[in-house]
């Protein structure tokens, strides 16, 4: 990202950037920050946006091709092509040979490391990823937005507000839009103004949900599951969730057990590390074993379900009953 920002500040940009990874937020950023510095807002004429699958690439190199309008540069915007996942040989051909003033600017979700695609980008440009950041980062980032509108956050306080946000940045961004909002009379931001205008993602609903499970807190297991049916959260995605979430823990107990710390289980599992910490915390409530069968359940669950053999709704909550009982 360093580099990222030294071409937009010094205006000596690469012909061609790849911004992906699940981060947003950033890539979102990044794409305006670098829109704006190579082309004037109100420059039209020099600047073209190709989006999704069945991109025609003849199109592309040929845009690509037209020499700028009365500008430096042309700037071509390709958003989730796809061309990073599956062989795209005439781009990868045609960057090495493309004018001057032309930039290829790709934002793509997930991309082929090995792709010949990505090798060219890697040499002629900057590919950059904009993966979830590690809670260090999040609260440097939560705290200085804070600061910026001249008010304090108890450490407590922050620390409730991202375990109610989540580590998605553009999540992040609205709630604490909304948290400043509430507290736009005040200097200082404390635990209960978070809790009183925060909503909390349905994954920190299900890690509580799993606590309670794991505590064998059984009628507030139920509860949470209740609330998230009454939020219109579809069964399914609830099921889906919490084999996720059971099957994170076993892989974290697993290599934790193999004598693994919490940073080298974060690179390893691609988590953020204060995702891995809060569930050291629960799998340390259940063996290898425990959880082994837990995931194993909710396949079979899944299963049921698809075949009819129980309802959708049923099938979460006998599982929530057996595993807090």
């Amino acid at each position: 990202m360093k580099n990222l920002q030294q071409d937009i500040l010094s205006g000596n940009f690469k012909q061609v950037y790849l911004l992906y990874g699940e981060e947003l937020y950033l890539k979102n950023q990044y794409k305006n920050r670098l829109r704006k510095a190579i082309l004037p807002e109100d420059d039209t004429m020099n600047f073209s946006v190709y989006e999704g699958k069945g991109i025609d690439v003849q199109q592309v190199i040929s845009q690509a091709d037209t020499l700028p309008f009365f500008a430096d540069h042309r700037l071509i915007l390709i958003e989730e092509s796809g061309f990073f996942k599956k062989a795209c040989p005439e781009l990868t051909d045609y960057l090495p040979q493309m004018p001057q003033e032309t930039i290829l600017l790709f934002v793509e979700d997930d991309v082929d490391k090995r792709s010949k695609l990505f090798k060219t980008v890697q040499k002629l440009g900057r590919a950059t990823e904009l993966g979830r950041q590690d809670e260090k980062t999040l609260m440097k980032w939560v705290s200085g937005m804070i600061r910026k509108e001249r008010k304090e956050i108890t450490a407590g306080a922050l620390n409730r507000f991202l375990e109610m946000a989540g580590d998605d940045m553009e999540n992040i961004a609205q709630e604490l839009e909304k948290l400043l909002s509430y507290t736009l009379d005040k200097d200082g931001i404390v635990q209960s103004d978070v809790e009183a205008v925060c909503t909390v993602t349905t994954e920190n609903r299900i890690f509580d949900m799993i606590r309670a499970v794991a505590e064998k807190r059984q009628k507030q297991a139920l509860d949470l599951y209740y609330d998230l049916l009454s939020l219109k959260e579809q069964p399914m995605r609830i099921l889906f969730l919490l084999a996720r979430q059971f099957n994170q823990m076993l892989q974290i107990k697993d290599l934790r057990e193999q004598g693994y710390d919490s940073g080298t289980i974060a690179k390893k599992t691609g988590m953020a590390p204060f995702i891995v910490k809060r569930s050291l915390e629960q799998a340390n409530r259940f063996s290898v074993d425990m959880l082994r069968r837990i995931v194993e359940d909710c396949v079979r669950a899944e299963e049921d379900v698809k075949t009819g053999r129980l309802g959708d709704r049923l099938a979460v909550e006998m599982l929530i009953v057996k595993f807090s009982e």
